[in-house]
């Protein structure tokens, strides 16, 4: 779950690649950094983050528990489509449904882009990303403070995008979090999916004592293609990970 807050996303200035159009879209609590091989239109994108946002914004008046809930809650039947998306990820990582918002923003818009012909997307959330590329990539790992990971990142193949990569941090950030490692980044097509098992699983991180159990919990679900955990000079992971510096 998000605090309105604003930090400012100082990391974006390490994320320019010359070969992708650069462009930023903040309206209210999201702040997106979007990377595509043509020019973006900007105001469909924003029209379509709108409609996500007033689905969302929509439903917490009928339900607030959406907002605040800790725990997976049913969603009614005929909810819009990112609500729903948001529920099941929550339900399947135990979770409350707003710790996948801020993944399901960036999946949504990143397939409405490529359903308008755009054939790389990069959107990035927060830490959260939806990314589809054409070459292969580095996405870097932000471990807070600890420079003893500086550098760290992960290769990314065009073969297996799309792909969400999301990020949790009991350390760095304004998201809720109740564990303490450093970062957690976890793998997924499904990017909403992604982003609450790395809440999820950051939130069993109290100590390097917990690495196993976390890799476990996360492993265990369905969908999940890798995670990486980081708590201090303790680094565990699983799955198709590929490091580079």
């Amino acid at each position: 779950m998000k605090s309105c807050r604003y930090q400012r996303r100082f990391y974006r200035d390490w994320a320019r690649p010359k070969d992708l159009y650069s462009s930023q879209l903040v309206i209210k609590e999201t702040d997106l950094h979007i990377l595509t091989d043509k020019p973006l239109n900007k105001d469909f994108l924003k029209q379509r983050l709108n409609t996500y946002r007033l689905d969302i914004e929509r439903y917490i008046i009928k339900d607030k528990r959406f907002l605040t809930a800790l725990k997976p809650i049913p969603v009614e039947l005929n909810a819009s489509r990112i609500i729903k998306r948001m529920s099941q990820a929550a339900k399947r990582a135990n979770v409350g449904p707003m710790a996948a918002v801020a993944g399901a923003i960036a999946e949504f818009l990143g397939q409405d882009l490529l359903k308008q012909g755009y054939r790389e997307v990069i959107i990035e959330n927060g830490g959260d990303i939806f990314l589809k590329t054409e070459k292969t990539r580095k996405i870097a790992i932000y471990p807070g403070r600890l420079r003893y990971w500086r550098g760290l990142s992960l290769k990314i193949n065009p073969r297996d995008t799309p792909l969400g990569i999301c990020t949790s941090s009991g350390t760095v950030g304004h998201s809720l979090n109740f564990g303490y490692a450093d970062s957690v980044v976890v793998l997924s097509k499904n990017v909403s999916l992604a982003d609450a098992v790395a809440t999820a699983t950051a939130n069993l991180v109290q100590s390097e004592e917990h690495l196993n159990r976390a890799i476990n919990f996360s492993k265990d679900i369905k969908g999940i293609l890798g995670v990486v955990i980081i708590i201090k000079k303790h680094l565990a992971c699983w799955g198709d990970i590929e490091f580079v510096y």
